[in-house]
């Protein structure tokens, strides 16, 4: 068992090395044409629609982007979260108030300038956008390995609570077959600059 956990996880780092290294070939105006197809695929998705309380992130380097759908979002009245990484690689959250109250922090990310409102606040989002590198068929996601989403979904799952979780990813990065472990958890949609895709769940 120990085998096939070591197993999953070296083919996990093989592909996330692939998936890295196309996105690193893209250019700046690739990533501003896929942001823009992006949102406007993602505010087509019915439970993010209809969503009041939106948990996401904002993107950088060569990220699908984000920050047109959360000025998007918020134009929309919806209350957009976005974290703030806590030393010990958890999120705590804070309310998105437009690009000019983000801030610089550590590892190139931006966070939100206002006050914190604790790890459990993302417990009342309708929806949460997820970061990642790839999705199957199957809706199984990989993330980058850093484990911060992996605390949020298990919050989420201990606290019973069942927001629409939904993974941002360019439309090459849906590929046939994710490598899963027992602690995983599927994405209800993809979203690609081409599209979104429902899971049924």
């Amino acid at each position: 068992m120990n085998t096939d956990k070591s197993g999953k996880a070296a083919a996990k780092a093989v592909l996330r090395g692939e998936l890295l290294a196309a996105r690193a070939l893209l250019t700046k105006e690739d990533v501003a044409k896929a942001a823009a197809a992006l949102s406007s695929s993602a505010l087509r998705l019915p439970r993010l629609a209809d969503a009041r309380t939106v948990a996401a992130y904002v993107s950088v380097g060569r990220e699908p982007g984000t920050r047109a759908l959360l000025d998007a979002l918020r134009g929309r009245g919806v209350r957009v979260l976005l974290p703030v990484l806590l030393p010990d690689n958890d999120l705590d959250w804070a309310v998105y108030e437009g690009a000019e109250r983000l801030l610089p922090a550590g590892r190139g990310l931006l966070e939100p300038a206002g006050p914190r409102l604790g790890p459990a606040a993302v417990l009342d989002a309708d929806a949460v956008l997820l970061p990642g590198l790839a999705a199957d068929g199957a809706g199984m996601r990989l993330g980058r390995g850093g484990g911060s989403y992996d605390r949020v979904l298990a919050r989420l799952m201990a606290a019973g609570a069942h927001p629409a979780l939904i993974v941002l990813l360019y439309d090459d990065e849906v590929v046939a077959r994710v490598p899963a472990e027992p602690h995983d958890h599927p994405v209800d949609a993809v979203v690609t600059p081409a599209g979104a895709r429902s899971f049924g769940r």
